[in-house]
Formats: structure tokens, C-alpha cells, sequence
């Protein structure tokens, strides 16, 4: 049972979806979902994946009668593991630990660009560059995860070995943002909503912004992504869960105040202002622009120059990658 504002909540979400055109009834017509149970990850991912939040109601909208969120709290390389393992069936995040599990023959597929722009590197005054973190500290919460992957292809990208030419830290979150306060450290990768509250507070300086600057703002950070195995048995459902996830990023896109509000009641994240500045800094609109290949060509790149992956691009895009739902939803769902 809903309350009221759950009820009114929903309604609004449903009511921006349709505003913008993409009314979850717009494809009745449709053969009916193989599965009505749909499993998506619910962690510590940053903000920037509110579309899979977002998209509970459409979600529904879709034919899917059961929506659980499976609860983990491990980070994103561990969504990516449980993604591979089969405990969730779609997962929206970043792509470099997604390229690296495919390296491992990992039986995940990606299906479809998902947002630009979600991390901001700062810096205190001795790094104006990435080339200047060249013999400085940078803080990661783990070597191996998401903040030190980021680090590692950015590294590559400009000529730096991330294996030797920077040394890296591991402290937790909190801990990072404090040394960084206290200049105890160089610098700082951070994803929403760090970097929203780093610049509230006026910490640092932003060296690179993946919503401007490039060539980082002309790919996509995150991507929507598949278990094979729950691909392969429901095309359908698959479809109509890309569908429900794109459809959430438009609303992101254009209602940030109403998506905002999802996320607080929803108790994704406690304050309102710093979720609604990730809305509105986050680059939602692009999936229907970019080419989500050029995506995973860039970043396997990087990853193999950095030497995280063996595999060669056009293995990582044969072996993990299917379109075929995102250019159908491509000609469906047009502005």
C-alpha cells in the first residue's frame, strides 16, 4: 500500500514522462514482458545513476509487476560482479568496471549509452593539469575500483603510467574529502554528489569537468547494462526495461526538481539541493546523440594502454556489447 505521497510522487514522475513524450502506454500494443520480475542494484553508485531509481514507476508502466531493488553496499565493481553472477538483471553504471569483467569473459552485456559528465577532478594549487599529478598523491577508495579505474585511463590518455607515476592512497570517502581539506593529499576524483558539495564548500579547484570538457564530455560515463543470460531469455522484457531506464533519464533530463524529490523520498540521499544540482549538472540528454560504441572503444583503449584489460576493443564490443534494443527504442522514442 502507498501513501499519499508515494501516490502523488509517482504520478508526477509518470506525469513528466509523459510531457515529454514517452508515455508509459505508448507501446501497449507490444507483446507482454516474458518476465514481470525485473532485479536492479540499489548502492553506492553515485547520484548520477538516478535513472535506475527514477524508473520504478515506468518500470511498472512496462508490464513489470515485480521490481526489487537488490541492496548493495559494496560499490560499483561489486554491482558489476553481481550483474555477472546473476543476482541483478540490469544495472546502471559506470563502463570501465563493465569492460574490465568482459575482459574476464564475464557474461554481461551493454545495451545502451546512459548519461555524460558524472566526475569532476580537483586539485589543490600545485595541480593544474593531469600531466601534474606526475609524482603527487592521489586518494582512491580501493585499487582496483571505480575511482582508481577513472584515474588510470585519464593517466593513460595523457601519457602517464598509473602504475608508476603517481602514487596512490586508499582511504575511504570521508576520509579523502578531509585530507583533501587539509592538503594532505593532491588530488581527488569525485562523483556525485562530491564534487557538488567540494564546490559548495569551495574546496580545491576543478582540473576536469566530464560534462565540459573533452574529451571526456563526448562520451558516456555510464551505461545501462544486461545480465546474458536475462537478455538472451527476454528480449522482451530486455527492451522494455532499456525503454523504462531511457524514458527515466529524459524525466532527469527535463523535471531535475521532480527527479530530485524522488531520490530524497525514496531515500537514496538525504539533501534535496545536492541532488538537484546533480540533476541539473549531469548531461541526461545525450543517449539518443552519442554512439555508445565509441564509448566502449575509448575507455578499453585506455584501460589496455593502462594495462588493466588484455582484450582489444573490437573483442570487448563483440563479446559484451548488443544495440539492437537501443536502435529500435532509437526510432520509437524520437524527440
Amino acid at each position: 500500500m502507498m501513501n499519499r505521497r508515494e501516490v502523488v510522487r509517482d504520478l508526477a514522475l509518470v506525469g513528466a514522462a509523459s510531457a515529454a513524450g514517452i508515455s508509459p502506454c505508448v507501446f501497449a500494443a507490444e507483446a507482454p514482458p516474458e518476465t514481470k520480475k525485473i532485479r536492479i542494484s540499489w548502492g553506492r553508485g553515485g547520484l548520477c545513476v538516478a535513472p535506475q531509481y527514477v524508473a520504478d514507476e515506468l518500470l511498472k508502466g512496462e508490464g513489470f509487476t515485480d521490481v526489487e531493488y537488490v541492496k548493495n553496499k559494496e560499490g560499483i565493481v561489486a554491482q558489476a560482479n553481481a550483474l555477472a553472477a546473476g543476482e541483478i538483471d540490469m544495472l546502471w553504471t559506470f563502463v570501465a568496471p563493465l569492460i574490465m569483467r568482459v575482459d574476464t569473459g564475464a557474461p554481461i552485456v551493454m545495451l545502451a549509452g546512459g548519461h555524460v559528465g558524472c566526475f569532476e577532478l580537483f586539485g589543490t594549487d600545485q595541480v593544474r593539469s593531469i600531466r601534474d599529478l606526475k609524482g603527487k598523491s592521489v586518494a582512491v577508495s580501493e585499487l582496483g575500483r571505480t575511482q582508481h579505474v577513472f584515474l588510470a585511463s585519464m593517466l593513460a590518455y595523457v601519457g602517464l603510467d598509473p602504475r608508476k607515476d603517481v602514487h596512490f592512497v586508499e582511504h575511504s570517502s570521508a576520509e579523502t574529502i578531509q585530507l583533501f581539506t587539509d592538503g594532505k593529499i593532491d588530488a581527488f576524483l569525485g562523483f556525485p554528489p562530491e564534487p557538488q558539495e567540494l564546490r559548495s564548500k569551495k574546496i580545491g579547484h576543478v582540473i576536469v569537468n566530464s560534462a565540459t570538457d573533452r574529451p571526456w564530455s563526448q562520451y558516456f560515463c555510464c551505461m545501462v547494462t544486461g545480465n546474458r543470460e536475462f537478455v538472451q531469455r527476454n528480449p522482451v522484457a530486455t527492451k522494455r526495461a532499456v525503454r523504462a531506464m531511457l524514458k527515466a533519464a529524459d524525466v532527469c533530463a527535463s523535471e531535475p526538481e521532480r527527479a530530485a524529490r524522488s531520490l530524497v523520498e525514496k531515500g537514496i540521499f538525504e539533501r534535496y539541493d545536492y541532488a538537484l544540482q546533480t540533476m541539473q549538472d549531469v548531461v541526461y540528454n545525450k543517449w539518443r546523440i552519442y554512439n555508445p560504441e565509441d564509448t566502449v572503444r575509448f575507455y578499453a583503449l585506455r584501460l589496455q594502454e593502462a594495462g588493466m584489460i588484455k582484450s582489444n576493443p573490437q573483442r570487448i564490443i563483440a563479446q559484451g556489447t548488443d544495440w539492437r534494443f537501443l536502435n529500435e527504442l532509437k526510432r520509437e522514442l524520437k524527440s
